[in-house]
């Protein structure tokens, strides 16, 4: 260190030790955070090669904290959090009597979209809370089930349908045969990627239901087996194609369709090429800092889409005390849904929330199981306000009627 940056370092820390007690005394602030959460059977991963996560979103939120707390301490904020992870088999009744009793005005919400609506709706109306959705992507949760105190962090099925549709446009993949698990979740993501194919004008050719059993990787056949199935499937019916879209959200026969198709064809969707909010390859903007950082709080394993979306909220959080200084839960609510509130998260473009359905506008990662292929809105998508709103519904087509900024 040269002797210039010695003197402006020593300035810099008087500086701090002369006014931090004023801002203080003129703030302290304490900023209460609960995250709220569920304890899920394990499922048995597809292959060896896969990261096992019992811990999916709370590295990410004690992150956001950490970094809530280094920003507070020069303005007096205190920063406090709260972990509810409850069992598996605890019931809705269980988490609001139990919520009810803590006094975290700002509740990070790692549930399924009907657990969620029922803690938001069954807990007593005073005192005012402000939820932060980590987990579901269900449409339906920003539309027409949406409700005025709960922001959504992660995309839904209607922005990476249509992110990822963009980029087959962009390459001039119009043919498209889409193959469905059997799950709800499976069929939900499947109407996404139809409704993309009506937005975008690309062509269905051939919609195909996976039938077979699921597994028998990991016996001598199962790879023989598994090519009979998907060479089958992807006939279409003698239909042309120029990519296969699977819909397999709970990662049960996705990763069988790569080289083993009928006809040899890009496989995307929710395997193969995939559209997600974080991905473990993106190195772009800064990311690289905050992959390491998560890394090191997580005990060495990579940030996944929740452990994002945790730290995007609790961020948002900081983000929005920050500006205007104070915790009160509808002058926060006010400042994110404003066109003045911007967060930096290493995605390239800052980042807000739609006023009609409190979504997080956001640009969405394409990937490959080990690199980053693109990012979507793609060029030459325009809007009149935003690019980003070319992904999922707009806000002439909301319908979410009881959401009001």
């Amino acid at each position: 260190m040269g002797l210039a940056q010695l003197v402006f370092l020593t300035i810099w820390l008087l500086f701090i030790a002369m006014f931090a007690p004023l801002w203080a005394s003129e703030s302290d602030i304490k900023v209460k955070v609960l995250y709220l959460g569920q304890e899920y059977s394990g499922k048995k991963p597809l292959s060896l090669v896969d990261q096992i996560t019992t811990d999916g979103g709370l590295p990410g939120i004690r992150l956001a904290m950490d970094d809530n707390a280094t920003t507070g301490q020069f303005l007096g904020h205190q920063y406090q959090l709260d972990e509810l992870i409850f069992p598996h088999d605890a019931d809705n009744q269980q988490l609001i009597d139990t919520v009810n009793q803590t006094d975290k005005p700002f509740v990070i919400v790692d549930l399924p979209a009907k657990q969620l609506l029922a803690v938001v709706d069954g807990l007593d109306p005073i005192p005012r809370r402000l939820f932060f959705n980590v987990r579901d992507k269900s449409i339906a949760l920003r539309e027409q089930h949406c409700r005025t105190n709960v922001l959504h962090i992660l995309p839904d099925r209607a922005m990476l349908a249509d992110a990822l549709a963009q980029y087959l446009l962009i390459r001039r993949w119009n043919k498209w045969l889409l193959v469905v698990g059997k799950h709800a979740d499976d069929r939900a993501y499947a109407e996404a990627i139809e409704n993309a194919a009506k937005k975008f004008n690309a062509k269905i050719v051939a919609k195909q239901e996976w039938r077979f059993e699921y597994g028998g990787r990991i016996v001598d056949s199962g790879h023989v087996t598994a090519k009979q199935e998907v060479s089958l499937m992807t006939q279409a019916r003698g239909e042309n194609y120029d990519v296969v879209v699977v819909a397999d959200e709970d990662d049960n026969f996705g990763e069988y369709l790569p080289y083993q198709t009928y006809i040899p064809r890009p496989v995307v969707g929710t395997q193969g090429l995939i559209a997600t909010s974080w991905h473990r390859a993106n190195e772009l903007w800064g990311a690289t800092q905050i992959q390491r950082r998560f890394s090191k709080q997580a005990n060495g394993r990579y940030m996944t889409e929740r452990d994002y979306a945790a730290w995007v909220a609790g961020r948002a959080i900081g983000e929005a005390v920050t500006r205007i200084n104070s915790t009160d839960v509808d002058a926060v609510r006010t400042q994110l849904l404003s066109n003045q509130f911007q967060l930096a998260a290493f995605k390239g473009v800052a980042l807000n929330f739609r006023n009609w359905n409190g979504q997080l506008r956001q640009p969405i990662l394409l990937a490959a199981p080990r690199m980053l292929v693109s990012v979507s809105p793609q060029a030459g998508f325009l809007h009149q306000f935003s690019a980003l709103d070319t992904l999922g519904l707009d806000r002439p087509q909301t319908r979410c009627g009881a959401f009001k900024n």
